[in-house]
């Protein structure tokens, strides 16, 4: 059974950093396009960002491309989310998930909180 397992997450003041990571396990992680996802306070989950299978070709919601970097390790089965220039409304839950995500593989996500 797969199982996403989200860390890294926290409060930062706007303009600061965050790297996020996506732990694997269950299943072919290497096999599938993943991504990052958000869901902000009272808001629906969306897209944040996304990565090939081989880490060659990246795609990023307009709000977040040339703030943030998705990237992956297969040989350790990891994602990652480096998130630069932090805004406020940035604040969200944040999860991976395959790309297009699959509903049953959603895990509890990693709080972002950023401050003004």
């Amino acid at each position: 059974q797969v199982q996403l397992v989200e860390s890294g997450g926290g409060l930062v003041q706007a303009g600061g950093s965050l790297r996020l990571s996506c732990a694997a396990s269950g299943g072919t992680f290497s096999a599938f396009p993943m991504g990052w996802f958000r869901q902000p306070p009272g808001k629906e989950r969306e897209f944040v960002a996304a990565i090939s299978v081989n880490g060659g070709v990246q795609r990023y919601a307009d709000s977040v491309k040339g703030r943030f970097t998705i990237s992956r390790d297969n040989a350790k089965n990891m994602v990652y989310l480096q998130m630069n220039s932090l805004k406020p409304e940035d604040t969200a839950v944040y999860y991976c998930n395959r790309n297009p995500p699959i509903k049953a593989f959603w895990g509890q996500g990693t709080q972002v909180t950023v401050s003004s």
